[in-house]
């Protein structure tokens, strides 16, 4: 059964280190949730799939009174399967994860969390604790992080990414598949999440919200577009007009929300540059 925890839980990692006793993946050129892999990159190692609990950060990972804790959390349990690709050293480990996470979004995936620098909190976490791989350390400035949910039928997939530079300059991309075992529910991201992205992409795609609009996204999305009062945005869907005026009811200034097309499906917000 899922939850979603704030910072008062600590967090119960159960390490990956137990899937060093699982079968290894035989395809070198696996696809994993529908994954390009990164050009020229060499396949690390992979893992899976295997059935274990699993948590997932939804806001900074750090330690105190040494536990591992976070701002919300998603646990469950079901089949686990990643890759970890060492790129080529022609390229980055920034323009890998964009190109991934791209390819994911484009796949109908939508981002929960996302994370870039010490943001994201100290590596040595995520190395150790979070991924229980040590490919994967390195310096705090050097990683990003992105969670995307799977949109509907496949909505109780979750996709990790993980990306860092080491100290010897080279670059690792984590790729990460989790599918529940039971329903997630309700999972929302939080208001920097979706500022971030909507700033760096210019667009923000949530295909699975079609219906009249919902209380707790429309808060979400008030309290995310009013982190920055000089942003604009077009809101497009078969229901882009309610939602504009619930978000305008929220508090969001009339003159930054403009309708856009109702042939779109699901909600999307586009940035007016």
């Amino acid at each position: 059964m899922s939850a979603i925890k704030g910072i008062t839980g600590a967090l119960r990692i159960t390490t990956l280190s137990l899937l060093l006793a699982s079968p290894v993946l035989h395809s070198a050129e696996m696809d994993l949730a529908g994954l390009p892999r990164p050009v020229d990159a060499k396949v690390d190692s992979t893992r899976g799939p295997i059935e274990q609990d699993r948590t997932y950060p939804l806001g900074s990972v750090r330690k105190i009174s040494n536990q591992v804790r976070m701002d919300g959390q998603i646990e469950s349990r079901g089949q686990v399967t990643s890759v970890t690709y060492e790129l080529a050293p022609e390229q980055t480990a920034s323009d890998a994860f964009t190109q991934a996470r791209k390819a994911l979004q484009d796949a109908g995936g939508y981002i929960l969390y996302w994370c870039q620098s010490k943001d994201c909190g100290e590596n040595s976490l995520w190395a150790n604790d979070l991924f229980a791989n040590s490919r994967l350390s390195g310096g705090d400035e050097q990683q990003s992080f992105v969670l995307l949910r799977k949109a509907e039928p496949e909505h109780n997939t979750l996709v990790a990414l993980y990306s860092i530079t080491r100290g010897n300059r080279k670059a690792y991309l984590h790729a990460e598949q989790f599918v529940a075992d039971t329903p997630l529910g309700d999972l929302l991201p939080n208001a920097a999440t979706v500022l971030r992205e909507l700033r760096s992409t210019g667009e923000l795609d949530y295909p699975d919200l079609d219906g009249e609009p919902s209380a707790q996204w429309v808060t979400l999305l008030s309290r995310s577009l009013n982190l920055d009062s000089s942003l604009r945005v077009t809101v497009s869907g078969k229901q882009a007009e309610a939602w504009r005026q619930a978000l305008e009811a929220a508090g969001v200034r009339r003159g930054r929300l403009e309708t856009g097309s109702v042939d779109i499906p699901g909600l999307h917000f586009a940035l007016i540059r």
